[in-house]
């Protein structure tokens, strides 16, 4: 009877002293599979959140591209907002940004052959950048920025004058979808639409002056009002408002 108890005793402790050591063990192992036994240094300045976020980023990420209508973007906006990303580095073997020495074989096929690769794609470079909205004149000038960051001595086509826009038509429009809210009722102090006394001393230095005020914002009101489209859209919402107070 005292033997089977001693068996029992020794076979509890034999389970006790697995546990004990196949856990550790276990967690040891499971460590070295998922790091392949690299220490992570966590201060390390690779490990930043703004490094790990860099490395994540796609080649050939576009950025948003701000100001201008389409069309009207010049060759230095394009390349800010869509080339920067493989020409900034040389990402995909793509000609590194004022590197003259790997651009001079490209320069030599001259102007068209390197606009027709940008629109067309070629090698890792996606048709037009990768931007389709992309107009063929703003690609046209995005190559050329490029290659007279490098010596060449291309031409950008020259941006289209902006149709006038009618502050009768648009200006009416952004302001019924905009500025009554305000200008309507007078709220916040803003002056009513169509009130003469309230809009003469805001116009007393002039036109030109109200708009520029207006659009970079005036005491309560938010620069253009709130207004996130084009200035040229917002001066006809403005001028719409000054014309129906003079």
């Amino acid at each position: 009877m005292a033997s089977g108890e001693t068996n029992k005793t020794k076979h509890l402790t034999g389970i006790i002293l697995a546990a004990l050591i196949g856990i550790p063990l276990f967690f040891y192992l499971a460590t070295k599979l998922f790091t392949s036994g690299a220490i992570i240094d966590t201060a390390s300045p690779a490990m930043t959140q703004e490094a790990i976020a860099a490395r994540l980023q796609p080649v050939g990420q576009i950025k948003v591209m701000e100001g201008g209508a389409p069309g009207s973007r010049s060759g230095k906006a394009v390349y800010e907002a869509v080339c920067f990303s493989c020409h900034a580095t040389g990402a995909a073997n793509s000609p590194k940004f004022s590197d003259a020495s790997v651009w001079g074989a490209r320069l030599a096929k001259g102007y068209d052959t390197l606009v027709k690769s940008a629109l067309n794609g070629l090698n890792a470079m996606p048709a037009r950048g990768g931007a389709p909205d992309l107009t063929d004149d703003e690609i046209k000038r995005a190559v050329a920025y490029m290659g007279n960051a490098v010596g060449a001595k291309f031409q950008e086509p020259a941006v289209a004058a902006a149709a006038a826009i009618d502050p009768n038509v648009k200006g009416k429009e952004i302001y019924q979808a905009v500025c009554m809210a305000c200008h309507a009722t007078g709220v916040a102090n803003a002056p009513k639409f169509g009130d003469k006394t309230a809009w003469a001393p805001r116009l007393k230095d002039g036109v030109e002056n109200t708009l520029a005020k207006a659009i970079k914002g005036l005491n309560a009101m938010p620069p253009k009002g709130g207004y996130t489209g084009p200035d040229e859209e917002f001066k006809a919402a403005a001028l719409y408002i000054i014309n129906n107070a003079k």
